[in-house]
């Protein structure tokens, strides 16, 4: 016989127990979710059987004598006997609403019950307020119901022998045993609805960081489609204007002009298929090329020269002349820099004007300090009342370069060079070791 068939190798054997004992454990707790349930709803129906259910229960014990059986004496008066009864039991009906007065109301019965000698058992109803005290006042309040519980008890067992032992201790212990229940289940409900609540303010506080997360996910591809759709066009614009004028005088201009349309269009659809290729989740063989870095800003110039816009390029630093490039800046931060040179190019394409007898140009400068690294774009666009109000276009351009710069504790700084010479955006970027 193999470990599989062998009983003390089942895999099932330590669980065993457990599974005969959750079906009884899930219906008594069915039962009592059903219960409070039904308290929840109709808790005057409640209130009203559960007084009547001990009303009932001291009356058999009075009209079948069982209050003879543990009596003092057996002489007492029967309709005595019966008042006392349903003096404990009827007040019952307020036992959660106001149980200090139900106690009070008991007391001075509690005392004619000791001097009488009948020790009707109904007396012990006097507990049920006494776990509602417990359960839902105030700790001081159950002193006081402790004051009001055992002096009719005392005063009444004052020179009668025998009392203090067959009644008054035991019914002090009942007290404290009541009121330990009462505080015991008060904190078990107090920690599971702190249990609930920290539940539900957890549930809430992910949804709210869902909400956010999914918030700045939109905002990064909206910034990411804007700069690559948005750039590309104004290329593919410019090329179309000048292979149009160029197409009059020398056709082998609009030839290049349209060579130039169809690679930069192949670029911006490979860059677009990329992005969406990336969002989609039942895509597992999408394309994860890398992001744009700082090597790749001499293509993006070379591409805006070919669509009419003279840019000039400035490095300055010895890690932008050499190897060190690469590992200066950080992806994200080389692709911040790219992205707002971009940017600030593209604008120029669309809204720059040139000034009358001079031709539009750009200036990119790059400067990598020790701590720091600057790109600063100008050009000599004229400095019309529309580029300096900044239409919802170009404002939404310059505030995706701002969001940008944000992530990694830069700023960017837009707008007209002095006596209106031209445009200027200045990216100012720490380097990933800088503190603040």
């Amino acid at each position: 016989m193999t470990d599989d068939h062998h009983p003390g190798k089942s895999p099932h054997s330590a669980t065993a127990p457990l599974t005969t004992t959750a079906p009884l454990t899930r219906a008594i707790r069915g039962a009592l979710d059903r219960l409070r349930a039904f308290d929840r709803r109709r808790p005057r129906v409640w209130d009203a059987a559960v007084t009547a259910f001990w009303t009932v229960a001291a009356v058999l014990d009075y009209t079948s004598g069982g209050w003879r059986t543990v009596a003092r004496d057996v002489t007492a008066p029967e309709p005595l006997v019966l008042l006392m009864s349903l003096w404990f039991s009827l007040p019952l009906l307020w036992r959660r609403t106001h149980p200090m007065t139900v106690l009070l109301l008991s007391a001075p019965i509690s005392l004619v019950n000791i001097w009488t000698g009948a020790v009707v058992q109904a007396a012990l109803l006097q507990l049920i307020p006494v776990f509602q005290i417990a359960l839902r006042s105030p700790l001081r309040t159950l002193g006081t119901a402790a004051l009001v519980f055992c002096a009719p008890l005392l005063a009444g067992a004052v020179g009668i022998p025998g009392v203090w032992d067959r009644q008054v201790v035991s019914y002090v212990w009942g007290f404290v045993f009541v009121a330990l229940l009462g505080i015991a289940v008060r904190t078990r409900r107090e920690y599971t609805e702190a249990l609930v609540e920290r539940a539900h303010r957890l549930e809430h506080e992910r949804d709210q960081q869902a909400r956010l997360a999914a918030a700045a996910e939109r905002t990064r591809i909206a910034r990411e489609m804007h700069d690559i759709i948005g750039h590309n066009l104004s290329v593919i614009t410019g090329l179309a204007d000048g292979g149009a004028y160029a197409a009059r005088k020398s056709p082998e201009r609009a030839t290049q002009a349209l060579e130039a349309i169809g690679t930069t269009s192949r670029q911006a659809l490979s860059e677009l298929r990329r992005l969406l290729d990336v969002l989609r989740d039942d895509h597992p063989d999408a394309e994860r090329t890398p992001q744009p870095t700082l090597d790749e800003l001499a293509p993006l110039i070379e591409r805006v020269r070919r669509a009419g816009l003279p840019v000039h390029l400035e490095l300055h630093g010895p890690e932008l002349h050499g190897e060190p490039q690469a590992s200066a800046l950080t992806p994200g931060r080389q692709l911040t820099v790219y992205r707002v040179v971009q940017e600030a190019l593209t604008n120029t394409l669309k809204h720059a004007t040139a000034p009358t007898g001079t031709a539009l140009s750009a200036t990119v400068t790059l400067t990598h300090t020790r701590t720091h690294i600057d790109a600063r774009v100008t050009d000599t666009g004229a400095t019309t009342s529309t580029r300096g109000k900044e239409p919802p276009i170009r404002a939404q351009g310059i505030m995706g370069m701002r969001e940008r710069a944000a992530l990694y504790g830069g700023t960017v700084e837009a707008g007209p060079l002095p006596e209106h010479s031209g445009w200027q955006v200045r990216l100012r970027l720490p380097l990933e070791d800088t503190h603040p």
